[in-house]
């Protein structure tokens, strides 16, 4: 009987690609989401798919995988045309793909949803077997008793890569794999995956925004957009800023984007004398890109601890205990009146029960909360809010907008009384805030009457941002405020947070991006194990020190 492998292999002798793409185009009424793509993809190597939101990434990929038909174009395994009709096709041509958004059942353990949609008799101990084998040759520890729901989003991430990788993929397509994952985590991953493309002949195709992952993991580079095809070149023959101009459709000051690029900052750069310049060309050549200023950090650290200034936020000695694990333990920390501190660790550390805690959704099993030097009675619902705290939460979709309320409900509703009367809402005065609202914000909607859901990631996000710093906070907790939008859209949250700062916002974020937080935090905090291990001003922070602090070292 021929194996799902075996019968790829057939199909992809080395010489030829392994994946090949031709003239591929797929249309939504008006929208061409893909527009006449070629791609090849070739075995022992890693591709990278650039492109920001909307580009066409996520339909070309649905297309390969079965779940979206294309309207025109072939898809070759080698020099022969296949048809994938549906996933079932895709398994059987040996591809597989791991999703930026988890699939996962929470209720289950890790190894029954690794194992969901297999067919025969179950064998528990054959699938916790093969769970901790796939773990161990991929360096992606895991307990595959565990129970997802009480997995840290870094490791359900290790789950979904795990749930692909069980089924031996020849080509594999990666979707924002190191989105939850820190930069040690990032790079352990890579290096595995690089191992096992080389040593196997596997194909691989990269899927992310940050050009420093394309540009450190990836052999060759194609970038979308508006759903073609723009460049393509060997990832060793072009530069990041090059790169940028081409996912962008304009020249890119990295000293002011390169945190939303995915782009370290770099010590001591100067920054650069002449603005980006707009340009329409459709073929900008490598010679032209300017070189890479860094991202853009806080000047000066602004008044935190010693300073003189009482803190607009203090945590003191919080802990949080859940099923009897210590997940917060007496964890401290102060944000003053226009200061940005960033809350940086691994994930699974505490930051998202600290969200929670600070959202109102859990509570602390000793420690207080102070918010411009009165205590808040967390015990009491909405004592936060009514405090002057604002948030923007880890999961919008959870715990930031109702995606089946409108874009006006959504802006309003933590302001009900403002647009209320007698018992009734108003919906004149609702739309006129939010038309207010949405104009501040830059939030583009059909209407403000249409459903979250039907917007963009970048625009719930701005639907968040716009409703809570309407309400005048003291303190703005931001909590993986850009996790899945794209270099626009992050670009514009950033610049937010500091507008919100250079107000006296005190802002706390909390980030697993070391880019992020050494792009806009004044001082960095670090969280190891639920503690804080090390607080530093961003101008001496490294990534090798926050490195040290991220593994309770002291640096």
């Amino acid at each position: 009987m021929t194996t799902v492998d075996e019968r790829a292999r057939e199909l992809t002798p080395p010489s030829t690609p392994a994946l090949r793409l031709r003239g591929v185009s797929k249309r939504y009424g008006p929208v061409v989401a893909s527009d006449n793509v070629d791609l090849d993809v070739n075995h022992g190597e890693i591709h990278g798919l650039l492109g920001e939101n909307g580009a066409g990434k996520s339909t070309l990929m649905k297309i390969l995988l079965g779940l979206v038909q294309r309207d025109s174009g072939t898809i070759m395994r080698g020099d022969t045309p296949v048809a994938v009709r549906d996933p079932q096709d895709a398994v059987a041509l040996g591809i597989g793909m791991v999703h930026q958004h988890f699939s996962l059942i929470d209720a289950l353990t890790v190894w029954e949803n690794v194992i969901l949609g297999d067919t025969g008799r179950i064998d528990r101990a054959a699938a916790c077997r093969q769970v901790e084998e796939v773990s161990r040759r991929y360096g992606l520890p895991i307990d595959p008793t565990a129970r997802v729901e009480r997995l840290s989003a870094g490791e359900r991430q290790r789950v979904e890569l795990i749930k692909c990788l069980r089924r031996d993929p020849s080509v594999l397509i990666l979707d924002e794999p190191t989105s939850v994952l820190t930069q040690a985590e990032s790079a352990e991953l890579f290096t595995v995956l690089r191992h096992v493309v080389r040593a196997e002949n596997r194909a691989v195709i990269l899927i992310s925004h940050k050009l420093a992952e394309i540009t450190a993991a990836t052999d060759r580079v194609t970038v979308l957009r508006k759903g073609k095809v723009v460049f393509h070149s060997p990832t060793g023959d072009t530069t990041p800023p090059e790169l940028a101009r081409w996912m962008v459709g304009r020249d890119v000051s990295l000293r002011a984007e390169g945190a939303a690029l995915g782009m370290l900052p770099v010590d001591g750069a100067a920054p650069s004398e002449d603005p980006p310049a707009e340009t329409t060309a459709e073929s900008p050549s490598g010679a032209e890109a300017e070189a890479v200023t860094p991202a853009e950090t806080t000047a000066e650290p602004a008044a935190g601890a010693g300073s003189g200034i009482a803190p607009a936020l203090r945590l003191r000695d919080l802990t949080v205990v859940i099923d009897g694990v210590t997940v917060l333990s007496e964890l401290s920390l102060d944000v003053a009146p226009g200061e940005i501190v960033g809350l940086y660790g691994v994930e699974g550390n505490g930051q998202s029960t600290l969200g929670d805690l600070l959202s109102g959704l859990v509570l602390p099993s000793s420690g207080t909360v102070e918010l411009t030097g009165r205590p808040v009675e967390l015990e009491r619902p909405g004592a936060l809010h009514r405090a002057g705290l604002g948030i923007i939460p880890e999961d919008r979709h959870s715990s930031g907008v109702v995606l089946d309320m409108s874009v006006a409900e959504n802006l309003v509703m933590k302001s009900i009384g403002d647009v209320s009367g007698r018992g009734f809402v108003s919906r004149r005065k609702m739309h006129a805030v939010a038309r207010r609202l949405a104009a501040e914000f830059n939030i583009v909607a059909p209407s403000l009457d249409a459903p979250v859901r039907s917007l963009s990631g970048g625009n719930q996000q701005r639907v968040v941002l716009a409703r809570e710093l309407s309400a005048g906070p003291s303190v703005l907790v931001a909590a993986q405020p850009t996790h899945g939008l794209d270099v626009g859209a992050i670009e514009d949250m950033y610049q937010r947070l500091r507008d919100a700062a250079s107000e006296g916002v005190a802002v706390l974020l909390i980030s697993t991006e070391l880019e992020e937080v050494m792009a806009l935090a004044s001082r960095i905090a670090v969280i190891c194990s639920g503690r804080i291990t090390g607080v530093l001003p961003a101008a001496e922070a490294t990534a090798e020190r926050l490195g040290m602090l991220v593994g309770g070292v002291a640096a």
